[in-house]
Parts: structure tokens; C-alpha cells; sequence
């Protein structure tokens, strides 16, 4: 029989953990800090912004006494202006010393649509394919005479 307390743990080198640790080890990780921390920044203020505003503006930075956005058009970059004030308030409420934000407009979007999102926006099917279409489903159709004829 063996004993339970003799056996070793097992090793856990490679492990996510491990990696991010060494990551995280040094001033050499004071970027990965820094992009962590902005990240969670950016999950708490955000959501605050208007329903309509919120997917199409982001944090990107804290520098000195201003919060850096970014939104993806100019007409986010108007709406996020309007939220100034609320932003500045919530990012007070949570201990920053800010009292200006500045917004910039980038050319791309900023997160990836969602999977469900980009199949609503394609294309409807040409011509063409919607009558290839009804040719194949009007040959998977039973005869006329009523029954299947069996083969």
C-alpha cells in the first residue's frame, strides 16, 4: 500500500502561472503593471458612459492629470465630451487625481465585433444564389402525384 504524504507534487513548470510571474518579476514588467492596470481602469469607467457610447470609446492612458480616451469616429469623440464631467467624477471616486480628459479618434475599430454581430452584417445572397437555392429545394420536393415513389 502506499502512502498518500510520500508522494511529491507535481511540477508545475510551465504552468500559465509560472509564465506570468516570471512575467510580472523585475522592472522589466512595469509596462505589463501598467497595461493590467489600465485594463481594469477601463472596466470601471467605461460602463459608465451612455449605452449607445460605450462600445466605441476606451481608456487609453492616465497621464498626469488626464485620462487619454480613444473612440473610433469623430462622432464618438463629440458624445465622450459630453461624459467628461461623469467620468471625471468616477475616476475621482476611485482615488485618481484627474481633472481633464482628452479624446482621441482612431481609425480603427477598437474591440472586434462579436462572432454573432458579423454574420448579422453580411451581404444578403445575390440573385443568383437564391435561385440556385429554390432550384435545389424544389428537387428535394416529393413528386406531384402525391406519394414518394419508392426506388
Amino acid at each position: 500500500m502506499s502512502d498518500f504524504r510520500s508522494r511529491s507534487k507535481p511540477s508545475r513548470i510551465g504552468a500559465p502561472t509560472a509564465a506570468l510571474d516570471a512575467a510580472l518579476d523585475g522592472t522589466s514588467a512595469d509596462p505589463i503593471r501598467r497595461a493590467i492596470w489600465l485594463d481594469a481602469l477601463d472596466r470601471r469607467l467605461v460602463p459608465l458612459l451612455p449605452p449607445a457610447l460605450a462600445p466605441h470609446a476606451r481608456l487609453a492612458n492616465v497621464d498626469r492629470r488626464r485620462l487619454v480616451f480613444l473612440v473610433d469616429s469623430p462622432i464618438w469623440h463629440a458624445r465622450l465630451r459630453l461624459s467628461a464631467d461623469t467620468l471625471l467624477d468616477a475616476a475621482r471616486s476611485i482615488g485618481l487625481d484627474v481633472d481633464d480628459i482628452v479624446v482621441r479618434t482612431s481609425t480603427q475599430p477598437l474591440r472586434p465585433a462579436p462572432p454573432e454581430v458579423r454574420g448579422a452584417l453580411a451581404t444578403p445572397p445575390s440573385a443568383v444564389a437564391r435561385d440556385t437555392l429554390r432550384s435545389v429545394l424544389a428537387s428535394l420536393r416529393p413528386p406531384e402525384g402525391g406519394k414518394d415513389e419508392e426506388v
